[in-house]
């Protein structure tokens, strides 16, 4: 059964980390994590900034090669950097285990991490490639997919949590009877956290309803 491991990390076992010295308010959220060749190629968006030289906030790392914007919308930057796949860290980890990244959030305090493997065997390497490499993490949750209504298609308990609560407060009636803010407050958790959890949540459920496989 494919099962959600969350944890945090330190912020400094993250290269892109470096960004928050600099620009302490801002948020990091991972969008996708590549692995080509010995490169990581991780795309990440930049949330909080009001510089538009951003490029320049990251300073260099040993672990990364390059660091560039692609894509930008307001104060949010879309990112994408180049990580040599031999420093060890918790990108390496997430690259070389069979685990697939659904949340990856930053701030300057700490990261947090969902990741699903498709068993319980899946994670346990994670766990263990973390300990023999002394990559530091603090699971915080463990638990298994759940399928929604018999159909073929899961959410994470934390993502139907979301969804769900956010549906019986208010939170998508016109006008809103509940905010972002107070959500992630009844579920103790960031707005960042919260926004991902909804976004990826509907982006399962239109995949799985709306969108033909065909």
């Amino acid at each position: 059964m494919a099962t959600v491991m969350e944890f945090t990390s330190p912020t400094a076992e993250f290269p892109l980390g470096t960004v928050f010295e600099n620009l302490p308010g801002v948020t990091v959220e991972l969008e996708r994590l590549i692995p080509h060749e010995t490169l990581i190629i991780p795309y990440f968006w930049v949330r909080g900034s009001e510089t538009e030289d951003i490029e320049a906030e990251f300073e260099p790392h040993a672990g990364v090669t390059g660091i560039r914007v692609v894509d930008s919308v307001e104060d949010e930057y879309l990112m994408r950097a180049e990580w040599k796949q031999e420093y060890f860290g918790v990108l390496s980890a997430l690259a070389k285990a069979n685990v697939v990244v659904l949340t990856g959030i930053g701030t300057r305090d700490e990261w947090r991490f969902e990741v699903r493997g498709e068993s319980q065997e899946a994670i346990a390497e994670f766990r263990e490639y973390c300990q023999e490499n002394d990559i530091p993490i603090e699971i915080t949750a463990v638990h298994a997919m759940l399928p929604i209504q018999g159909e073929g298609y899961e959410l994470t308990e934390t993502q139907r949590e979301a969804l769900v609560l956010a549906h019986e407060r208010g939170y998508f009636d016109t006008p809103r009877e509940a905010s972002l803010e107070e959500i992630a407050a009844d579920l103790g958790i960031t707005q960042q956290s919260l926004s991902s959890r909804l976004r990826r949540g509907h982006r399962r459920l239109i995949g799985a309803t709306l969108v033909s496989s065909s």
